[in-house]
């Protein structure tokens, strides 16, 4: 039985991966840990932490003092701010008793900058990319990028902050961020041609399973609708590819968008991402197959994906006193 922690556990990824964890046909001893004391996250682990602010400077202090108290061996981030933390810490964590779930540090550190990201696929010359700019004149975005083009910040996640530009009024309310918080790119595809592929990496640019998925948004960036992509080879070629550019390890997300000129890469998240419940739900369970790599040395084998669709919907928690 493996003790695991799983950070951000109030949010939709967070208690997603407890729930995916629970289901899994062996036991686990769960400890869910959040800044909101009341969440769903006590009703799909053993125990809950308050945490302390990832923000704040004693986060690692108690971070390590959590681990050694509850004699943790896995830790899962829930929320990008502990997975980057965390990638600073390895050692302390380490020293703990506790693995902390993390890709490579390279890939993380590409990842956290969507320029950066930008220049290295430019500088490869992949087709998936995405043409982009820091450029501040609406004008030279137009000849550039064509119109209408999307503003997006060079750090975040999911969708958010992501704005379509359509004219130069528009645009001057962003313009002085442009280069410093955002980036322009080329407007690609549709909303409805968008895939979410999502992978176990092996480090060396192999993975070891997979699972694509043709999905819908919600306005908060997250999965709304999935279907499980039955004929995906296109996807799996293009992942291959740029995994061996990539090198990923572990649960790790590549977002394409289809296009009339082949798949167009908008990002990869590094990362268990907030559809594992969805995933898990059609046979996937990538949090289940880190515990086995990371804790257990075994690579992922015979995964049996389940075809189907997915809708997400609010649902409620009652507590009678």
């Amino acid at each position: 039985m493996a003790r695991i922690l799983v950070s951000g556990a109030s949010g939709i990824n967070g208690y997603g991966i407890l729930k995916t964890l629970r289901a899994a046909a062996v036991d686990h001893w769960l400890l869910g840990t959040s800044t909101h004391l009341r969440s769903p996250a006590q009703h799909f682990s053993d125990g809950f932490a308050a945490a302390v602010p990832t923000a704040n400077p004693g986060y690692m202090d108690w971070l390590v003092s959590t681990i050694r108290q509850h004699r943790i061996e896995l830790v899962v981030p829930g929320i990008e701010a502990d997975m980057y933390s965390w990638a600073e810490n390895v050692e302390r964590i380490a020293a703990a008793g506790a693995h902390p779930l993390l890709n490579r540090p390279e890939l993380l550190v590409l990842c956290k900058d969507k320029w950066q990201f930008f220049e290295q696929m430019r500088d490869h010359s992949d087709a998936a990319t995405i043409d982009s700019s820091l450029e501040a004149d609406f004008e030279a975005l137009r000849a550039q990028l064509g119109a209408p083009f999307v503003l997006k910040p060079r750090c975040g996640y999911g969708s958010r902050g992501v704005v379509t530009i359509a004219d130069e009024q528009q645009f001057s309310a962003f313009q002085a961020e442009l280069g410093k918080t955002l980036m322009a790119q080329e407007y690609v595809g549709s909303d409805d041609q968008e895939f979410t592929i999502a992978i176990f990496g092996d480090g060396d640019g192999g993975f070891d399973a997979a699972l694509s998925m043709r999905r819908s948004l919600s306005r908060d960036g997250f999965t709304e609708t999935a279907e499980v992509v039955t004929d995906d080879q296109e996807f799996l070629a293009a992942t291959a590819r740029l995994s061996q550019l990539f090198l990923p390890l572990g649960p790790t997300n590549f977002q394409f968008r289809q296009t009339s000129n082949g798949l167009r890469l908008l990002e990869i998240n590094p990362r268990i991402s907030s559809s594992t419940a969805i995933r898990a739900a059609f046979g996937y369970n990538e949090a289940q197959m880190a515990v086995e790599f990371f804790l257990e040395g075994r690579a992922p084998t015979d995964i049996q994906v389940k075809r189907g669709s997915a809708v997400r919907y609010v649902e409620e928690i009652i507590e009678y006193e």
